[in-house]
């Protein structure tokens, strides 16, 4: 590690994890971070401009710091513990942010389980490899051919793209995205149709003699169990379900024959009630073919970052959990929310604003956001340009560090300040000392072993969507826009159809589905497969639309698993 004091690890949940420096007064992209090289993407400078709170707020009144945090300590010291809710969001992911989880678990808040983002996907892959570790970024870069499946890689993860830009790509998405059309083939699959694409994917890899006997004896155990799914229909049939031509998945085998592949997944694919399984056939299919365990290529998704670390805030406790996807705020006479906006990002809107009215609302981060229009007392975090800190990446296996480069605005807290500050107050032991957690993380390097058995998906029992769509019926999709972060930064707030909806730009349509209704101003594009309706993540009406409920393995949200109808307003 240098030994400079200007190293600034970004905090916002994307996949590469910049680390920036400060030069004279200016920040500028590291060059000694190997994924950074010196580079600053857009949400990194876009996050630069953001205008941080300056003071706390109570029910609209400007007060002191010292005040908010006595208003704080009050309503805990008054509030049933398990009445209280600790609800955290991925504005920051900087590992110090944790230290307020062992405030909470100790005072006896009900916590949250499951993930708004990639639980359902993590659970598929876990549960055949036992773990979610990407490989070494080096065989990413030594791949010949580079599967960007349900993910718009170069938007998503614009420095790990610098780095592999000139390889030959092949995309998998409803979307015509940005990689897509940089690819040499483009597979526009119908939705929730990515595990049959993988089944027949296996189909092709046995005709042709392609699977990887070598590793599936090795180190693969149900493999004739998966293939036996992949032959229990006639192959033409995937065809019609899938949406894509036969034709294009034996160019796609001409041009795979031979070469080193990686496979990039992302979110899109999992976020429905049986995401693991439609995970799991992926990357099933990835084994069958023997990409795992290669000197180049693997599988990427979002890793498990912290992975191979001790836990440094030893968090103990039997503490009640609610699910993340459908927690009800309502039932709480205390919500402490960091770093979150729960009002945008949370499945069914309406129902999660409905809840906030009826509690208490802290907020507790570093801008102001949908969420504080809900909150009686709002915190300001400390800038994260003001505090210590260590950024691991769910990316690649680099990470990023933070030193203190600016002083801090004397009206906020950091988490770390916090946490203690209520430790103290409630009389429990207090964090280790900052240096010391700070230190361990930048200097551990862990041992990220590889999986000893593959154990290959053997039993499929997915309800695909199509089954229930009608022609007045569109597919909902979300997807990270290349200007902002979910709800962070530039809004778009637009809905986007293909031209043959007959829709037009500009026209204010009201969309339903099943859990709610909302309206939208349209905006044409035939990057958008005609039978879906596309909105950008972050859209502050997207989740009137969305099930307020879990997928079946993981306590997570599944945004995409429902069906919409679009009428003029």
């Amino acid at each position: 590690m240098s030994s400079n004091k200007n190293k600034v690890a970004c905090p916002m949940d994307c996949y590469d994890a910049c680390q920036g420096q400060m030069y004279d007064g200016n920040i500028k992209g590291s060059k000694e971070n190997f994924v950074t090289n010196g580079k600053l993407c857009v949400n990194f400078a876009n996050l630069l401009k953001e205008e941080n709170l300056q003071n706390s707020l109570f029910q609209g009144k400007t007060i002191s710091l010292d005040e908010s945090l006595n208003i704080l300590l009050d309503k805990l010291k008054s509030t049933t513990p398990a009445k209280t809710l600790f609800y955290t969001g991925s504005g920051n992911l900087g590992l110090m942010q944790s230290s307020t989880k062992k405030f909470f678990t100790q005072y006896g808040s009900t916590l949250t389980k499951g993930s708004l983002c990639d639980g359902g996907g993590g659970a598929g892959i876990k549960a055949g490899r036992q773990n979610v570790i990407n490989p070494p970024i080096q065989k990413l870069i030594d791949a010949d051919i580079i599967i960007v499946w349900g993910r718009n890689f170069s938007v998503t993860s614009s420095h790990m793209y610098n780095l592999v830009k000139d390889k030959t790509f092949v995309t998998i998405d409803p979307i015509c995205t940005d990689i897509a059309k940089k690819s040499k083939i483009h597979m526009q699959n119908n939705p929730k149709t990515d595990y049959e694409l993988a089944l027949l994917f296996t189909r092709f890899a046995h005709m042709q003699d392609l699977e990887d006997r070598d590793f599936i004896e090795e180190f693969g155990t149900g493999a004739d169990w998966f293939f036996d799914i992949s032959r229990n229909r006639p192959v033409v049939s995937y065809e019609a379900t899938t949406g894509v031509p036969l034709s294009q998945v034996n160019d796609f085998f001409d041009l795979i024959e031979g070469k080193k592949v990686a496979i990039m997944l992302g979110l899109g694919v999992q976020k429905y009630f049986e995401g693991a399984q439609i995970m799991r056939c992926i990357d099933s299919f990835a084994a069958y073919m023997g990409y795992h365990k290669q000197d180049a290529g693997g599988v990427w998704y979002l890793s498990d970052s912290a992975y191979g670390y001790k836990k440094q805030f030893e968090i103990k406790g039997s503490n009640k959990k609610v699910s993340v996807a459908k927690t009800d705020f309502a039932s709480f006479d205390l919500v402490f929310i960091q770093g979150g906006n729960p009002a945008v990002s949370a499945p069914n809107s309406a129902k999660v604003k409905e809840g906030l009215k009826k509690s208490f609302v802290v907020y507790f981060g570093t801008t102001l956001n949908d969420t504080c229009e809900y909150a009686d007392l709002i915190i300001p975090s400390s800038s994260f340009l003001s505090k210590k800190d260590v950024r691991l990446s769910y990316g690649h296996e680099f990470k990023a560090i933070s030193e203190v480069v600016v002083p801090k605005n004397e009206n906020s807290i950091s988490e770390y300040e916090l946490a203690n500050y209520l430790l103290e107050k409630f009389n429990f032991d207090k964090l280790k000392d900052e240096d010391e957690v700070i230190s361990y993380y930048a200097n551990h390097k862990p041992d990220l072993k590889d999986f000893d058995t593959f154990e290959f998906i053997e039993e499929v029992e997915i309800e695909p969507l199509y089954k229930d769509k009608t022609s007045d019926n569109f597919y909902f999709i979300t997807a990270k826009s290349k200007n902002s972060l979910n709800s962070q930064f530039a809004k778009d707030d637009f809905v986007y159809l293909h031209s043959s909806t007959n829709f037009k730009d500009n026209d204010n349509v009201t969309i339903s589905s099943k859990y709610g209704s909302a309206k939208f101003i349209v905006k044409i594009n035939d990057d958008i497969k005609s039978d879906c309706v596309f909105l950008f993540a972050g859209n502050k009406n997207a989740n009137y639309l969305t099930p307020f409920d879990e997928d079946e393995s993981s306590n997570s949200a599944m945004y995409q698993e429902v069906l919409v109808e679009i009428e003029l307003s």
